[in-house]
């Protein structure tokens, strides 16, 4: 992720001032992903908040991650991004089903805009992430047959799709955080019309990570 740099918070107790004095004093600046972009403070691994006008990510520390929790918080300008990773085996998508989405991959994530008020279809690309037109009444008739889909939570998680070739779709509920993953993934190794045998094998990489971590959900509706 390329941050755009540090965007303080008034009031949060953590000297928002701190990256302007850091450039006051001749400091080096931090490299990318190593300062949370609320506070300047030093982070490793670390969460994400959606900035919802810009649809941004932005990385985080814990203490600012938790201010926007609430989605009242910061005027509902911000939202954490949450950590939570299913894996739905259940989940009913059937080769006719996915063709009614028109997606032109068999890999796509799908998530609720808040702003446009409807569910949004994406797809990586070597352009980056790619909008495709999602027809309602398509993905109505898939919501219907998966409850798990009423679970999402606005602009922060996202239904993941990944339709191996040969076999059918793996589908997963994720942090919207690890769709730009996958699509910095597929930006980096993507070479020619079909991608690239190297490209293939870092996105299955990326997939058999994602279910290791994942937690498995039984049925099509819950936990």
């Amino acid at each position: 992720m390329n941050p755009r740099g540090p965007s303080p918070v008034e009031g949060d107790g953590r000297r928002p001032l701190g990256v302007l004095e850091r450039f006051l004093k001749g400091q080096p600046r931090k490299r990318a992903g190593e300062v949370c972009e609320m506070c300047a403070a030093d982070i490793a691994d670390h969460p994400h908040v959606v900035n919802l006008e810009s649809r941004t990510l932005m990385c985080t520390c814990r203490a600012c991650y938790l201010l926007f929790t609430s989605r009242a918080a910061g005027g509902g300008k911000f939202r954490a991004v949450p950590d939570r990773y299913l894996y739905a085996p259940a989940f009913e998508l059937t080769a006719a089903q996915w063709d009614e989405l028109q997606i032109p991959v068999r890999v796509a994530f799908f998530f609720f805009n808040s702003s446009l008020d409807r569910v949004v279809a994406f797809y990586p690309s070597p352009a980056g992430a790619t909008e495709s037109l999602l027809p309602l009444e398509s993905w109505q008739s898939l919501a219907d047959v998966n409850p798990l889909l009423a679970q999402l939570k606005p602009d922060v998680e996202a239904l993941l799709v990944y339709g191996q070739r040969g076999a059918g779709f793996d589908c997963y509920i994720v942090p919207i955080a690890a769709c730009y993953e996958l699509t910095g993934v597929v930006k980096r190794r993507w070479k020619g019309f079909d991608g690239g045998q190297e490209a293939w094998q870092d996105i299955d990489a990326f997939f058999t990570g994602l279910r290791k971590k994942s937690r498995e959900v039984s049925g099509r509706g819950g936990t």
